[in-house]
């Protein structure tokens, strides 16, 4: 009788803690709930602020929870091609941040993450088409980009607002020509830049040439003046010399004559070969027969041959001084 009175409440213990887990469930902070009792909406919890988070209760087993995020959702489109007012076509590759603002008509719309994803990408794509279809490559991507996104952003959160979704930002991450723009529009800068090389190439070389020739002719002319006056101080120099020397031929002949002939022998003897083919009777070798440079007597001629031995002496002497090495 008492392990059957045990046994009975042990089981309603167990009963009353499986029923008391089943009626309690928590609600985050970042959470926000549904209550369902049979599918019809019993309660919503966390959503405007004035239900707290926290320890709830419900009905086991005829109450179920269905618990969404309260905080900020990404999602993340599909790069799509779109065509521009001025006939572009351009690649767009946006993303978007979403939060369920109201939880029982996001439940009743589209009733979970996934399908509302979907539903929002398809919005967005057909806000994208739409507002970039009435503007210009220019615009898309260089001066109205913002005010672009918030026109998307606007249409958006028209249509999302039925799920009970708000779209607190939306942003154009890319925009770009498609594969085939792109290499043609590189041909064409490659062109392009290719063709001011050649201008600027041809305008340095027309400017190289100009500096060249200007060069050129400077340097023509400084030579031409150097020259000038080289031959002006040479003429100069050799007037001088010619004064300096009619000045000491005046005042001294024969030491002017000895000094000449003395820088001539210097000038024709020096080297290793010094012959000299010259008649022994020149003038040239009259300081050698006689220091005052005295030119020899003219010698007698007998019927037998000269009257004086030291005439055939000197001569003798001229002959070997004329091919003296």
């Amino acid at each position: 009788m008492k392990q059957a009175l045990r046994t009975g409440l042990i089981a309603i213990a167990a009963i009353v803690a499986i029923g008391l887990y089943a009626s309690i469930f928590t609600v985050g902070q970042m959470q926000q709930a549904l209550v369902l009792q049979f599918g019809r909406v019993r309660a919503v919890l966390n959503a405007t602020g004035e239900e707290k988070p926290g320890l709830y209760f419900k009905i086991p087993f005829m109450e179920n929870v269905v618990l969404f995020d309260k905080r900020v959702l990404d999602l993340d489109l599909p790069v799509q091609t779109v065509l521009t007012a001025d006939r572009q076509n351009l690649e767009v590759d946006a993303f978007a941040r979403y939060r369920i603002l109201d939880p029982l008509r996001f439940y009743q719309a589209v009733g979970n993450i996934g399908l509302a994803n979907q539903r929002l990408a398809s919005f967005t794509n057909s806000g994208l088409r739409n507002v970039l279809a009435r503007s210009t490559r220019d615009a898309i991507v260089k001066t109205d980009r913002g005010q672009l996104m918030h026109q998307i952003q606007e249409d958006v959160n028209r249509q999302a607002k039925a799920l009970g979704i708000e779209i607190v930002d939306l942003r154009m991450t890319r925009v770009d020509l498609p594969a085939q723009n792109s290499a043609a529009v590189y041909r064409r800068m490659k062109t392009e830049r290719e063709r001011e090389a050649a201008d600027i190439r041809a305008n340095g070389d027309q400017i190289a040439a100009t500096i060249r020739a200007k060069a050129d002719r400077e340097v023509t002319v400084i030579l031409a003046d150097a020259t000038q006056t080289s031959e002006q101080l040479r003429g100069q120099g050799d007037a001088d010399k010619n004064r300096i020397l009619a000045e000491a031929f005046g005042k001294d002949a024969d030491f002017f004559s000895f000094y000449r002939s003395m820088q001539a022998y210097e000038s024709g003897l020096k080297g290793p070969d010094t012959r000299l083919v010259i008649s022994p009777t020149s003038d040239f070798f009259r300081y050698f027969s006689d220091p005052q440079g005295r030119p020899p007597a003219p010698a007698a001629r007998g019927p037998r041959g000269p009257a004086d031995p030291s005439a055939a002496t000197g001569s003798t002497t001229g002959s070997a001084a004329g091919t003296a090495r």
